[in-house]
């Protein structure tokens, strides 16, 4: 691998760190830095990060990956970058677009091959379809990744013409960021005793980002989250009470992005019986990824409306039951491309929701078969992610020969 290459180690500019008021969002960027890590060892890597990358998300990725560098900033019209951008563009072999909800960097990508005209890639995104530029973007790709089946069925339907496509797992499976010590530090704070209690994470069917940045509230998506918020999250009453009095699990309502801390407090924890709310412990603040997967790695399982704490459980040997509907595209859909699908509930067909609580208490009353069953999927993702790393490692090789990627 990266036989080429040998004279010195191959360069990646990824294109990744979507945003950092969600942490999934966040997970996406250290889960594909350790896939390089761990199968591109001695690959160096720049992050092309979005302007919004805090300090604190930056400082929290560097103590993982201290090499790491970090660029900011956009190419411009005329193919002018800021200095740091500038140099990043010019010294990396290959632009990879790391996963996420979407083609999140079109622009980018776009004045990257207009400008700097170096291969680039795709590395496990959710697509619902595209216009004309975007389909002959893509299909300028050195390889394509989609980290759902459906959303690859959309790209072949469309004539996307990469040669290169195929179903490859998020990679925040891959996320490893720990921080033991504020982790363990919450759960004596609170009674929560490692393997003795569930997670839940509520959410909204549309993510409230006037809130969370003080934006004009959309009132149609605003009305739409009133309209089915006892719907989506009676499930997880149901499933919580359940738990709670057949099992004696505790159980902990945690937050994915930074408008979920008040979800769970009015549509859950306020709405349980008295008995059972006892047991259940409400995070009222936000955290960071590192904190939040050293959590979920001491719980006996996670279950909910989101998706990337499901996945990064899933990737560290968490059992982890996912909740889903139409406003959250496809994605949701990688449970059955992994051997999960009777642990993803679509809550737009009643006959599901019904199965929701039995699913978790399941889970929690059997948890040697829950592990199991997730130690299979969490070895499904590595097999698909190393061939993932081996296509960017092909990749990088042609990038020195002169080979078309």
């Amino acid at each position: 691998m990266l036989a080429g290459m040998s004279h010195r180690p191959p360069r990646i500019l990824l294109r990744s760190s979507w945003q950092v008021v969600n942490i999934g969002d966040i997970a996406h960027t250290p889960g594909v830095l350790a896939l390089i890590e761990h199968h591109l060892p001695g690959a160096e890597v720049v992050l092309w990060a979005s302007d919004d990358l805090s300090p604190e998300v930056a400082a929290m990725e560097c103590r993982r990956f201290p090499a790491l560098r970090i660029v900011t900033g956009r190419i411009g019209d005329d193919g002018a970058a800021n200095p740091g951008l500038a140099e990043a563009l010019r010294w990396c072999d290959l632009l990879l677009h790391g996963s996420g909800p979407g083609l999140v960097a079109r622009g980018d990508l776009a004045a990257f091959v207009r400008h700097v005209g170096k291969p680039f890639a795709i590395f496990g995104i959710t697509y619902g379809g595209g216009d004309e530029a975007v389909r002959a973007l893509l299909s300028r790709a050195a390889f394509l990744y989609f980290r759902d089946s459906v959303s690859l069925e959309v790209a072949r339907t469309e004539g996307i013409a990469c040669p290169r496509m195929d179903f490859g797992p998020d990679g925040a499976f891959a996320c490893d960021l720990r921080d033991d010590a504020r982790a363990d530090a919450f759960l004596a704070a609170n009674g929560l005793a490692e393997g003795h209690f569930l997670c839940c994470i509520p959410r909204l069917r549309w993510t409230p980002y006037w809130l969370i940045h003080g934006r004009p509230r959309d009132e149609a998506k605003h009305a739409r989250n009133q309209l089915m918020a006892e719907h989506d999250h009676a499930p997880l009453r149901a499933a919580i009470t359940a738990v709670v009095r057949e099992t004696g699990l505790k159980v902990l309502l945690c937050p994915e992005d930074r408008s979920q801390m008040a979800v769970g407090r009015e549509w859950i924890l306020d709405r349980l019986p008295d008995d059972v709310r006892a047991s259940v412990v409400w995070r009222p603040d936000f955290w960071l990824t590192d904190e939040a997967l050293s959590v979920y790695r001491r719980s006996a399982g996670l279950f909910g409306n989101e998706m990337h704490s499901p996945i990064m459980c899933i990737g560290q040997g968490v059992p982890a039951i996912v909740c889903r509907f139409r406003e959250q595209t496809s994605k949701g859909l990688m449970w059955r491309d992994l051997g999960l699908g009777d642990w993803l509930f679509d809550l737009d067909d009643e006959a599901q929701v019904a199965g929701v609580a039995s699913a978790v208490l399941a889970m929690a009353k059997d948890p040697t078969a829950a592990r199991a069953r997730t130690a299979a999927a969490q070895s499904r993702v590595a097999e698909l992610q190393r061939g993932m790393a081996a296509r960017l490692a092909t990749t990088l090789d042609q990038c020195h020969a002169g080979v078309p990627a």
